[in-house]
């Protein structure tokens, strides 16, 4: 993956879903933000990046206030509009997190009918498709793949296809959620055929024991290997992480955190700032460090996104 590195203002698309996100508290009130798995990933690495880099996100949203809203925020935190999509009568779709005493999360949804899903199934999807080609590098995740049902995610591979002909590299996280599959199978043939088209893979140990179900690490990295994708990092929670880069493997260990609060969004940054620093010419393992460095700070607010002054420098 060192052509990563080569890009002196590297040009960066986000492809997937941005939410209505309810936060519930332990009393019941509810506090209302924004957040998606690629818009978490493409806030972060925004922040980090900053004028240094264009970061772009793909999506569609509604003509609602919701969706003018999320354009307002994203437009703030430096993320480009130019390929999100206004669809007149649809909506975003919306999630609510529950958060138990320990930091860990439970989900509950209503996105079936969102805006996203047809995000690359209408005539004004056609130039965004062929505009992908003109990135450095295009980062999307299994979540993206489940949203887009079977003819986006036939359009999007297609596209993937032609820009990595091009030069364009593409990230991949693989963030599988059961629900949104209509079986484990389907979402095996949708992962399968889009990872010939990756170059690097940023995995979450249990999702991908869940999906494919591989008993352990060496399992997982020798299926990737033999898949060709030349940069792969194996997240573990709290555990430290493996990376394997042109046929050499690193194991980074988690910066200790005393009280979780929340591990919304803890792979989102991780991703956010293993990808910037590659970016910056940054090593696999200085790049881990970076990601765990961020999570750490994530982890430790509620909610998908920390406030800018938490940021590390």
């Amino acid at each position: 993956m060192s052509e990563l590195i080569t890009y002196s203002y590297p040009k960066v698309a986000l492809i997937g879903e941005c939410m209505i996100e309810l936060q519930q508290h332990a009393n019941g009130n509810l506090n209302q933000n924004f957040g998606g798995d690629t818009l978490n990933t493409a806030v972060y690495l925004s922040r980090l990046l900053g004028s240094a880099a264009q970061v772009d996100y793909v999506t569609a949203l509604g003509d609602d206030s919701f969706s003018d809203a999320m354009c307002q925020v994203w437009s703030d935190e430096g993320i480009g509009l130019s390929k999100v999509q206004r669809l007149p009568g649809r909506l975003p779709g919306l999630y609510c997190i529950q958060t138990d005493a320990n930091g860990e999360r439970r989900f509950l949804y209503w996105r079936n009918d969102a805006a996203v899903r047809d995000c690359f199934t209408t005539p004004a999807a056609e130039p965004i498709l062929a505009a992908l080609s003109e990135y450095d590098v295009l980062y999307f995740s299994g979540i993206t793949l489940a949203v887009l049902g079977e003819v986006g995610r036939a359009r999007l591979l297609s596209a993937l296809g032609e820009a990595r002909n091009r030069g364009t590299r593409v990230a991949f996280d693989n963030n599988y959620r059961p629900r949104l599959w209509r079986s484990v199978e389907q979402a095996r043939q949708a992962y399968r055929a889009v990872m010939h088209e990756v170059d690097l893979a940023l995995l979450t140990e249990n999702d991908e024991q869940a999906l494919f179900g591989y008993t352990d690490s060496e399992q997982l990295l020798s299926a990737y290997r033999d898949l060709g994708v030349s940069e792969v990092v194996v997240k573990r929670g709290a555990q430290s992480c493996l990376v394997e880069s042109m046929g050499t493997r690193v194991e980074i260990a988690t910066h200790p955190v005393q009280k979780v609060i929340d591990t919304t969004a803890a792979g989102d940054s991780f991703s956010a700032a293993y990808l910037a620093r590659r970016l910056r010419g940054g090593s696999p393992e200085d790049a881990a460090q970076a990601g765990h460095r961020l999570a750490s700070l994530v982890i430790q607010h509620p909610g998908a996104l920390i406030p800018r002054s938490a940021m590390p420098a």
